[in-house]
């Protein structure tokens, strides 16, 4: 039996050292659900007089309504704009000025629809009075009051995200404020002022001209996802099409919220210097009292079955780069496990097969990438690999030289050496991840709502270690074939890299 080298020894002993703290989260964890649906994990950490808290909502920008793409981002962006009663110098004359607003877009819209028939000079002059209005109804708005009170009162690390499945948001407060959080956020998600929507949605447009538009490789990706998909929300941006964004209104915000930011749709977990009895006590008196409403169902477009291999080309002026993906089942496939360990096997640092041959061996790539989930798991995605060629190579040399690696990985077991680095270095990153309070609460936060039980991140790293070589062949064939493949490459107009 070959020896395993030992540094890979030492981080196998340190991931299983952490796998049994991880398992003492029984001890000091309460987990209970409000009568309403809000569901509750609370682990007691009593070290430091902090507490963090993470709340998931279970919905992201896959489930923008038809039309309105980029919504679920800009409800990111309102998130602290406040309430009736915080941000608002005045609540009752902004919100006459906030519905007058609504009134004057409500006839510009009206107007607009009318198409051929529409009166241009009409829809100038309200064009301008909605200007006027949204500058009126600034005037009251204090959009960073919210944020304020948190930060004076101690506050780090508070944030909020809007990925693809889920919004979150995240603040780390002293317990001795534990009570101001229960409050602030009760508030947050129950009375919501989608104050300076209209500011925001302009802010978002330019966001996607400098995140995406003026970036090759995120544009790149984005004609890869737009091409793999023909029909998922996958294949969306999660900054929203600009003209779907452009035509967003704030009673579209608010349908999304209704829809769902309720109770049942939402998961708190909290890690710090606070009890499972207080913890229970103040969530049934500040979210106890939000109404409970009936589950979003699920979206139900469903990607149908690609016919053969897809090919995107990018006319851009810009160095080559290539993006391949393959199409893969769910994270609630039972060879998930078995992607990640793929992903370690070929792309975990300069050991991979990719770097080792790709880049080392064969100078054929300045970086090579491989992500086992894209853009997301909880339905099916891509296993994509992003290429750099080196000066002088081309995005077709590195295409045929993955075509290479991943030839090798469907034909010869893996040792089992390489096997064990992957599995170590996937199990290591999430437990890594858990080692902090935070992370730990979003950690706990995410597994319950996406599996129903937090208790799933230990079954995790069990799959992780019942990986074998027969699988990691049997995954390569079965997945890594022509019909399941998406191409998109970069090239200077009229040339093939």
């Amino acid at each position: 039996m070959r020896a395993i080298p030992a540094f890979l020894l030492q981080v196998a002993v340190s991931a299983a050292l952490c796998a049994q703290d991880v398992h003492e989260l029984d001890k000091s964890l309460t987990e209970f659900t409000l009568a309403n649906g809000l569901h509750f994990i609370l682990v007691e950490r009593h070290e430091s007089p902090v507490v963090y808290f993470h709340t998931y909502v279970n919905a992201g920008s896959m489930n923008d309504p038809g039309g309105q793409t980029g919504l679920a981002h800009l409800m990111e962006r309102m998130a602290y704009k406040g309430t009736e009663t915080i941000g608002s110098k005045n609540w009752a004359d902004e919100k006459k000025a906030l519905d007058a607003v609504e009134e004057i877009y409500d006839r510009l819209d009206a107007e607009r629809a009318k198409g051929a028939r529409m009166d241009r000079g009409k829809v100038e002059t309200l064009v301008t009075q909605l200007s006027v209005a949204i500058d009126r109804a600034d005037l009251y708005a204090q959009p960073s009051a919210f944020q304020q009170i948190l930060l004076e009162n101690g506050a780090q690390g508070m944030g909020t995200t809007a990925g693809i499945d889920a919004a979150e948001s995240t603040c780390g407060l002293p317990s001795n404020k534990v009570e101001l959080w229960f409050l602030m956020e009760s508030q947050r998600l129950s009375h919501p002022v989608f104050r300076q929507f209209y500011r925001e949605r302009e802010a978002v447009l330019e966001e996607y001209r400098q995140q995406v538009e003026a970036k090759p490789q995120a544009r790149l990706i984005q004609s890869l996802l737009a091409t793999a998909f023909a029909a998922h929300a996958y294949r969306n941006p999660v900054f929203g099409w600009p003209s779907d964004v452009f035509s967003l209104r704030s009673t579209d915000a608010k349908a999304f919220f209704e829809k769902y930011y309720v109770p049942g749709n939402i998961v708190i977990a909290m890690v710090g210097d606070v009890s499972g009895a207080e913890g229970k006590r103040l969530a049934e008196k500040y979210f106890g009292p939000i109404p409970g409403k009936p589950l979003p169902l699920p979206p139900h477009t469903l990607e149908p079955p690609q016919a053969g291999s897809k090919t995107a080309v990018l006319d851009l002026q810009t160095q080559p780069l290539t993006a391949v993906a393959y199409k893969r089942p769910d994270q609630y496939d039972k060879d998930d496990a078995v992607f990640d360990v793929i992903q370690g096997i070929l792309a975990g640092g300069r050991g991979g097969m990719l770097y080792s041959d790709l880049v080392d061996e064969k100078r054929l790539a300045a970086s090579v990438q491989a992500l086992s989930t894209y853009p997301n798991g909880k339905y099916p995605n891509l296993f994509t690999f992003m290429l750099l060629p080196a000066p002088a190579h081309t995005v077709e040399e590195n295409e045929t030289a993955l075509d290479g690696v991943l030839a090798k990985l469907k034909t010869k077991p893996v040792d089992a050496e390489t096997l064990q680095r992957a599995k170590t270095q996937a199990r290591v990153g999430l437990i890594k991840v858990m080692a902090s309070p935070n992370g730990l609460a979003r950690v706990l936060a995410i597994y319950d709502a996406n599996y129903g039980d937090w208790r799933k991140m230990y079954a995790n790293l069990d799959d992780l270690n019942k990986v074998s070589a027969a699988d990691v062949q049997r995954v390569a064939l079965r997945y890594f074939v022509p019909m399941n493949r998406t191409v998109a490459y970069t090239a200077r107009p009229g040339v093939r890299q």
